[in-house]
């Protein structure tokens, strides 16, 4: 069976247990975090959830409101779906086995669910190579890790396409695996990149109202026409897509801020959100 090893361990999280867990804890407990610990109190009807992928010290506490809100399910299947940002692999690629290390542990691939989404979307291809670098992926499975006591599993689909027409098909594509198991959605990306603190407060803003009304056609309306750099937009849209099919009516923002606003450097910041779908 093939190991997927951390990447990037020791850059945007630590790479030992002990410093992990208490990395994650310092996530929850932060000024810009939920500033309580999971598990959460009340088990919404989450299917999804849209959280940053930079690292815990900057986008962690904001990932955390979305970690807090889904800690009381109880999944067996985590879809996780975030950017190539090395452009290696395959154009659209999910995982047929293997297990993903952190220093929390080993994850299993769902074999059976990734072989599934290869049927209904041949375009999903199964390569293993094409998730060896990035981060995108990698940083919530220890924050799974850590909310989730019990036994799960995960498939991991990573994209350099992230056109409208892509996003549509695996959007839909995930609906229909994620009904034959108690699945919850992760879609990762972050917003704008190194722009100065209030411009991307107000791009941002132009983008997550799309996403609140779940309107993929305007999300992409006003990617384009503000040239938003959020990073994973095709994983957000997908995301969005994938929960309307499974029934989702609500999107709530749960936390926006900025690395600038995190660590107070304002000049050149990246945008996190953590919003949820219900």
């Amino acid at each position: 069976m093939q190991i997927r090893t951390p990447a990037v361990a020791g850059m945007f999280y630590p790479n030992t247990q002990q410093e992990l867990r208490s990395a994650i804890r310092d996530c929850f407990l932060h000024d810009f975090g939920p500033g309580k610990l999971p598990p959460a109190s009340d088990g919404k009807n989450i299917i999804g959830v849209i959280c940053p992928h930079a690292g815990y010290m900057y986008s962690g506490p904001i990932a955390a409101y979305s970690y807090y809100a889904i800690s009381s399910l109880k999944p067996d299947l985590v879809i996780i779906i975030g950017p190539n940002h090395w452009g290696i692999g395959c154009s659209i690629a999910a995982m047929k086995d293997g297990l993903w290390r952190t220093p929390l542990g080993d994850v299993q691939v769902d074999t059976d669910t990734a072989l599934e989404i290869n049927r209904v979307s041949k375009n999903i291809e199964l390569d293993f190579f094409s998730h060896t670098r990035d981060h995108s992926l990698e940083v919530q499975i220890p924050m799974l890790q850590e909310i989730y006591s019990h036994k799960f599993k995960i498939l991991p689909i990573i994209l350099i396409d992230q056109s409208y027409n892509t996003a549509s098909e695996i959007g839909k594509a995930i609906s229909k695996i994620a009904k034959n198991k108690k699945t919850v959605i992760v879609g990762s990306s972050d917003f704008t990149h190194y722009e100065e603190n209030e411009f991307a407060h107000k791009q941002d803003k132009s983008l997550i109202e799309p996403i609140l009304r779940m309107d993929v056609d305007k999300f992409y309306n006003i990617l384009q026409e503000n040239q938003v750099s959020a990073c994973g937009y095709g994983a957000i849209a997908s995301t969005i897509i994938a929960c309307k099919e499974l029934g989702a009516t609500r999107a709530t923002l749960e936390k926006y801020a900025t690395s600038g606003d995190v660590t107070g450097e304002k000049k050149s910041v990246v945008g996190y959100a953590s919003i949820i779908f219900s």
